[in-house]
């Protein structure tokens, strides 16, 4: 009989998410996934030291890498040395790489909501009643301030360590959940007050086209990513982020079939990933 994969699963049981309980969703994950695999949870902190042990590590609900980036870094590079399994693999391009994709997709046409960097680049952005500034490293809206526009020139933008973006007086955000490339439900906040007070959406042919650009743009063979959008006055659908770090996937915001469905689709990844 062929010895079961054993799997180190990253997480911040103890995170203090707002509006959310990333705790929850873990135990619910490691509770079906230990059907099929042997497992064991640890804390971000901890997996540089344990994962040689592992055939393979998933990253979950780890928390803002800001909260642990010397361990982080420390487990990405080790990771890479030894050509540990890590799912979602290390070279995705959106979130996991930082906020850098957001100036990539803008300068290329992608519809993304505009993004600077620099000084020099400011005039580029659309007129707004006030404009986002956060840090280009950041996560979960952390170090996330509104400026008018003329407070912008006093930026300090040399250093490239911050982005700018126009306030976008949005109807409301909606994420688009992947297993590798194959898209498993939709989310809402009707409300742009209550972010994460979240109902199911059936999105339209249009809205999965728009996800599936950022998907196939990322090129990531396995994994779990979540897009998220916001609908702009005139309608269309702009990227907010491309989560492919620790997407937090409210699975509590999702009816049983669906839940158990994606779970199924989760569990079918890890073993194509650790087959491959």
């Amino acid at each position: 009989m062929p010895a079961r994969p054993r799997l180190l699963y990253v997480t911040d049981l103890a995170y203090p998410a707002r509006g959310r309980r990333y705790c929850d969703e873990d135990i619910h994950l490691t509770a079906r996934l230990r059907e099929n695999v042997d497992l064991a949870l640890c804390h971000p902190r901890d997996a540089e030291a344990l994962m040689d042990a592992f055939d393979a590590v998933v990253v979950r609900n780890s928390g803002p890498v800001l909260g642990h980036q010397k361990e982080y870094e420390a487990f990405r590079e080790r990771a890479l040395a030894h050509g540990t399994r890590v799912y979602n693999p290390l070279h995705g391009r959106g979130d996991m790489a930082g906020k850098q994709y957001l100036l990539d997709l803008t300068a290329a046409g992608y519809p993304v909501i505009p993004t600077v960097d620099r000084a020099e680049d400011l005039h580029l952005l659309p007129e707004a009643a006030a404009y986002a500034v956060k840090p280009k490293a950041g996560a979960d809206s952390i170090g996330l301030t509104f400026l008018p526009r003329e407070q912008l020139a006093g930026l300090a933008l040399e250093a490239g360590e911050l982005l700018v973006q126009p306030r976008v007086d949005f109807r409301y955000e909606v994420s688009f959940f992947y297993v590798d490339d194959l898209f498993q439900y939709a989310l809402y906040a009707p409300d742009p007050e209550r972010r994460w007070v979240l109902e199911p959406y059936e999105p339209t042919g249009d809205d999965l086209a728009f996800a599936r650009r950022f998907i196939d743009w990322n090129t990531l063979d396995h994994g779990i990513q979540r897009v998220d959008a916001c609908r702009a006055p005139g309608g269309e659908l702009l990227l907010v982020e491309l989560e492919d770090l620790n997407p937090y996937l409210s699975l509590d915001r999702v009816p049983e079939e669906t839940r158990d469905r994606f779970v199924t689709a989760f569990a079918d990844s890890l073993h194509r990933f650790l087959a491959a």
